[in-house]
């Protein structure tokens, strides 16, 4: 019971409900009516073929006499068949045909009429008088004429044929809706099993996820129905929750980690300064080392903020058209003095008049954290002068934002994992740096809908942000 309630309440068991009911109202509609024009047409066809039959046994009384009438009359009387013959004199006295009792009033005014009748067969007896043996009951519609001699005529039709006829039409139609009814309950179970079956499945997925499980998924059935539609942005928003989870995971842990080192030599340096006996150039030398360690604290948890606003999508103001060719160009320009002082070359090739709709703020930090860490990283290993190139170009619906050295480079096996926050390598670490600088640039580019890699530049590194156009 509680099962057929619960697929009662199912959308698809409700619309093959509705579905069924007007089917049955217009089908019953239909058969009124095509009961109703068979009845018609079969009144109009027996109305015809009463008057035709009138109008012969006219003829014959007017050309033939009164025994033609008489004869033809008789003949087709004891024809089996749905007629209806009466003959009687000026008074109305039956004289020959297959029905003995009519009503008075036939016979007294000609027209047309309906009435019960009892059917007869004439034969002779042996007293020779004529008689009638009833035989058969019906109702009749007939048409009364008065002869040229004063005899009445009585021709009609049965009815009761033309109703059991109308009888087997509505018993048909009956029997049609009745099996397009139960077909259509049998279909709508079967389809509201179905349906139930992929909710359940979702049901228990969602279950599974929330007791803790989140690699779990909504499994597609690659019918490419609406429930699979479904399953797919379930499934992708899973994906995007996960990843969520996992980079908080992720930052917990190194904020734990990472910071710790930083927050103990705070600790100390505020320990020595307040040491007996540290004289004040000892004191100012452990708040000036505070107060670097300090900065250093609050700009990684700023880059930890960003990053964080960059992966939830919440960028600060509406994403709006930006001229990025302006935005690149002028922080080139504005890194090229920092690159000179360290004897490196900044060149750039930048197409111009190239907009996209992004969010100004977070581009450009990007792009700050890239030339940074080319300033930091563009002189070769065995010397010489570094090289820096900043590109922008299009390339098909695509916008590409490149920045290049030909500094040492990074091993292809560490490319994607310097992406991820706080990770350093052995060779970095000698400079200063949180490891949140190509994490946030790939937080933001994902936060565009684009792509963030590493490239070999032989020699060197090529960091492209790739952007829909």
């Amino acid at each position: 019971m509680q099962r057929f309630a619960q697929i009662w309440r199912t959308s698809t068991v409700r619309l093959t409900a509705t579905f069924i009911l007007i089917f049955s109202l217009f089908a019953i509609l239909l058969l009124a009516f095509i009961t109703w024009q068979s009845s018609v047409q079969i009144q109009r066809q027996q109305a015809n073929d009463i008057d035709r039959e009138v109008r012969v046994f006219q003829r014959i009384d007017a050309t033939q006499g009164v025994r033609a009438l008489a004869f033809a009359l008789e003949r087709i009387s004891r024809t089996p068949g749905p007629g209806v013959y009466f003959l009687g004199d000026a008074s109305g006295q039956y004289l020959l045909g297959n029905v003995t009792d009519i009503p008075p009033n036939v016979l007294i005014e000609p027209g047309i009429y309906s009435f019960d009748y009892e059917r007869a067969n004439p034969f002779i007896d042996q007293s020779g008088d004529a008689a009638a043996q009833p035989v058969k009951s019906g109702f009749a519609v007939v048409r009364s004429v008065e002869l040229s001699n004063g005899m009445r005529l009585v021709v009609g039709r049965d009815v009761v044929e033309r109703r059991g006829y109308s009888a087997i039409i509505v018993q048909s139609f009956l029997f049609g809706v009745l099996g397009i009814i139960l077909s259509s309950i049998l279909a709508g179970g079967i389809t509201a099993r179905r349906v139930l079956k992929r909710i359940d499945t979702i049901r228990d997925t969602s279950t599974k996820i929330m007791s803790g499980n989140l690699s779990e998924r909504v499994p597609i059935t690659r019918r490419n129905d609406e429930f699979d539609g479904l399953a797919t942005n379930l499934n992708a928003m899973l994906d995007r929750i996960e990843q969520l989870l996992q980079g908080l995971k992720q930052v917990t842990d190194n904020v734990a980690h990472d910071l710790k080192t930083p927050l103990t030599r705070l600790r100390n340096q505020a320990e020595s300064a307040l040491r007996e006996g540290s004289s004040d150039e000892t004191r100012r030398q452990a708040l000036e080392t505070t107060i670097a360690e300090s900065d250093r604290l609050i700009q990684t948890f700023n880059a930890l903020l960003m990053i964080a606003r960059a992966e939830a999508g919440a960028p600060s103001g509406a994403l709006t058209d930006v001229d990025i060719s302006a935005v690149v160009a002028d922080l080139a320009e504005l890194y090229g003095p920092v690159a000179e002082d360290k004897d490196i070359v900044v060149e750039t090739a930048i197409a111009q008049g190239v907009h996209l709709r992004a969010n100004r703020e977070l581009i450009g930090q990007a792009m700050v954290n890239l030339l940074e860490n080319a300033v930091k990283y563009a002189r070769p290993d065995e010397g010489g002068q570094g090289r820096i190139t900043v590109g922008l170009r299009r390339q098909h619906d695509r916008v590409l934002i490149e920045v290049a050295d030909n500094g040492p480079g990074i091993p292809e096996e560490d490319r994607q994992r310097v992406l991820e926050r706080f990770v350093r390598l052995e060779k970095s670490r000698s400079e200063a740096g949180s490891g949140l600088g190509l994490s946030l640039v790939d937080a933001v580019t994902r936060l565009h809908g684009g792509t963030f890699r590493i490239e070999d530049n032989a020699p060197g590194v090529r960091a492209v942000i790739d952007l829909p156009g």
